[in-house]
């Protein structure tokens, strides 16, 4: 879901005045704290929502009641996610605790959007090698890295040279979901593309440092540290964009990522080929990798090191493809 554009300047009074400012300083503050762009779009776009509802008052003004009341609103009156209502939480949180200072009391009243408990789609193994067989290019070792490292499909975009260890057969995922890095494995199946890959970042970082460009964006201000790394080939992405893009943060050009939509809309269209009847998501791959592993008997506590759960409890959900069907067990009629 994109944030930007959602809501329109206010045209006119004190109110349009106060509001960039605010937001300014809440880009600011997230930016302090190394939050990643899309989660300072999304909090952004809720902490403007929540201004506008409660105009002409300034949210200093206001206090949990408020809060409670928008929330309370997103559940009942426009039927969110469980997950969205939670995120426009945090965003409030953050606009009192980080931006205004102001300690909320603990909001009792608010109706909770209910949290579905969901079990991913997982595919077969014959499913997922014809899904991978319609795939090619680019867009096949892409999928393969979903499928055979278990990594996100943001984890995989944003990929580094650096991170890339044919010899140890290991790729190293830096700054993951909660800011964790973490170690997988590298399938032996796609080292050959992977490495044809890597020669055409090299051919293309090359040409690009010729043309004056060649820089890429590094986080956590690792530029300024290291004013040189980012136009070494180890700090290039290993999926780079087809074109040179400016950032929106700092105006600078520079070749970014592969966009995910790119991969996503391939998976879609392969799924849809292959004729399959469940939605199939880049997700699904990594959904695959879990389940097949525990399949083959590799221990529960591994994968979830693989996978970078924080807790077991996350990585227990793929036990119900286990073996044969739901749960493990055999049907009575089968016997």
């Amino acid at each position: 879901m994109s944030y930007d554009g959602e809501l329109a300047p206010l045209s006119g009074g004190p109110a349009a005045a106060r509001e960039p400012r605010l937001l300014d300083q809440v880009r600011a503050r997230l930016r302090l704290r190394h939050y990643s762009r899309r989660t300072e779009q999304a909090y952004v776009y809720w902490i403007r929502r929540y201004i506008r509802v409660w105009l002409p008052r300034h949210p200093r003004e206001l206090d949990g009641a408020a809060v409670e009341a928008f929330l309370t609103g997103l559940a009942t009156r426009d039927d969110v996610a469980a997950s969205t209502q939670n995120q426009a939480l945090s965003a409030l949180l953050f606009l009192y605790r980080e931006v205004l200072g102001v300690e909320l009391p603990w909001m009792e009243n608010v109706v909770r959007a209910k949290r579905p408990r969901r079990l991913p789609v997982v595919l077969a193994r014959a499913q997922v090698a014809r899904l991978l067989e319609r795939l090619a290019g680019r867009e096949a070792l892409m999928a393969g890295l979903l499928y055979g490292s278990g990594l996100r499909l943001m984890e995989c975009v944003r990929l580094r040279v650096k991170d890339v260890g044919l010899a140890r057969n290991e790729l190293v995922v830096r700054d993951g979901k909660g800011g964790k890095d973490r170690v997988t494995v590298l399938p032996a199946a796609i080292r050959e593309g992977l490495e044809r890959q890597l020669a055409a970042v090299r051919e293309l970082h090359a040409r690009d440092l010729a043309c004056g460009a060649g820089r890429v964006y590094l986080p956590h201000a690792l530029a300024r540290k290291y004013p040189n790394a980012p136009a070494e080939l180890a700090w290039q992405y290993v999926f780079p964009a087809t074109r040179l893009s400016e950032d929106p943060r700092d105006g600078v050009r520079r070749r970014h990522h592969l966009d995910e939509k790119v991969l996503q809309k391939a998976v879609r269209g392969a799924a849809l080929a292959c004729g399959f009847d469940r939605p199939v998501t880049p997700h699904t791959l990594r959904h695959c990798f879990a389940t097949h592993l525990l399949e083959s008997g590799a221990d529960i506590r591994t994968v979830q090191e693989l996978l970078g759960h924080k807790d077991v409890a996350t990585t227990q959900i793929y036990t119900h493809v286990l073996n044969r069907g739901a749960l493990g067990v055999l049907s009575p009629l089968d016997r």
